[in-house]
């Protein structure tokens, strides 16, 4: 699909390379240039504790490396930066999450390397903004835009979330206004400069619970599953067999349908229950009732029957579970590091494209 599209990803970490990997998933040629010095961009360290520390690599760094041309370079040294710059004036994009002044000082920000190709894409991740020196780490971005704060149970501690999802966030604002660039050099013929911050993109992703405060001056608080709006939404329910599931209960109706398969026909028309508003009033009594029948029936069969029934409701499944599942198996990309080893990771595109 973008198989004329040359990508120079000066990134590390997880946010720019997984623009990185996106277009190599769409046919990009990517050329990942690492610092040498370093040993490599600094995922390659982040092994957990069952990983071989000789190994050069580690899982996290596989999940976003896939499809790319890898390079260790030291680019302090003239030869090499030269021809890092000379490959960047025959390039489509450039990804750099560099601080500015490292970035000028090699000559690699988007001002020194526009006179060398027009027509060039620049891709910049920082954290806070470009005048913004504080280090970026996903946690510390979680608790600065509020996520920390509403994340975990009523009376508990805060709890972070278990992949770096504002780098993720990040990561996405950038392609898409990558792909802007891509279509606005289309029509005009000259390159630009697309710049997000971690940050930034961390406030553009709290939608409902920004205006929660916004809009009604309520602070969202700590809630551990369950939905400020809506219930049953996020209640969790341990099964005869001792698995749990989730209900969703987006309307009057799934509510209904989901008291149809548990035999509680008489909770679907109780003034306490009949209308969302009321059972988010009286959520706490409800599950307890939802719980007495749910523990009775073994998960897969009663999931099956909240399925046939429309009635929005999941099981909790650990890594081996989910990649157990049919479905999951055609998000997989199997390849081989440099090193020759044989691995498997996550495609970072997940739709498809038909004419």
């Amino acid at each position: 699909m973008l198989q004329d599209l040359k990508v120079i990803e000066l990134s590390t970490v997880l946010a720019g390379p997984a623009v990185g990997m996106f277009f190599a998933e769409l046919g990009a040629s990517v050329l990942k240039i690492e610092n040498k010095t370093t040993d490599g961009d600094v995922t390659r360290s982040w092994k957990l504790s069952v990983e071989d520390p000789s190994w050069a690599y580690s899982a996290y760094y596989c999940s976003v490396n896939w499809g790319k041309e890898i390079l260790l370079m030291d680019l302090s040294q003239p030869e090499e930066l030269a021809w890092v710059l000379e490959q960047i004036k025959s390039a489509d994009v450039v990804l750099a999450n560099f601080k500015p002044e490292s970035a000028q000082r090699l000559g690699l920000d988007y001002a020194s390397l526009k006179p060398l190709n027009s027509r060039l894409i620049y891709g910049e991740i920082t954290g806070y903004g470009p005048n913004d020196d504080r280090s970026a780490f996903d946690v510390v971005l979680q608790a600065e835009a509020g996520f920390l704060y509403m994340t975990g149970e009523k009376d508990g501690n805060p709890v972070k979330m278990p992949v770096a999802l504002i780098d993720l966030l990040a990561a996405h604002q950038l392609k898409e206004g990558t792909l802007l660039a891509l279509l606005q050099r289309a029509q005009t013929g000259s390159g630009s400069k697309v710049s997000v911050s971690l940050y930034a993109a961390a406030l553009a992703s709290l939608v409902n619970q920004a205006t929660n405060w916004l809009v009604a001056q309520k602070i969202p608080q700590r809630m551990g599953t369950l939905h400020p709006n809506i219930a049953p939404y996020g209640e969790l329910f341990v099964c005869r067999d001792g698995a749990q599931i989730v209900l969703a209960i987006g309307n009057d109706r799934q509510f209904q349908h989901l008291c149809k398969v548990l035999q509680l026909d008489e909770l679907a028309q109780h003034a306490d229950y009949i209308h969302n508003n009321q059972r988010v009033l009286n959520r706490t009594a409800l599950q307890a009732q939802l719980q007495a029948k749910i523990e009775l029936q073994d998960r897969e069969p009663l999931l099956k029957q909240f399925h046939q029934m429309g009635v929005p409701a999941g099981g909790l499944r650990n890594m081996q579970e989910v990649f157990s599942d049919s479905l999951a198996h055609e998000m997989l990309l199997d390849w081989a590091l440099p090193d020759g080893t044989a691995v498997q990771s996550v495609r970072s595109v997940a739709f498809t494209l038909e004419q």
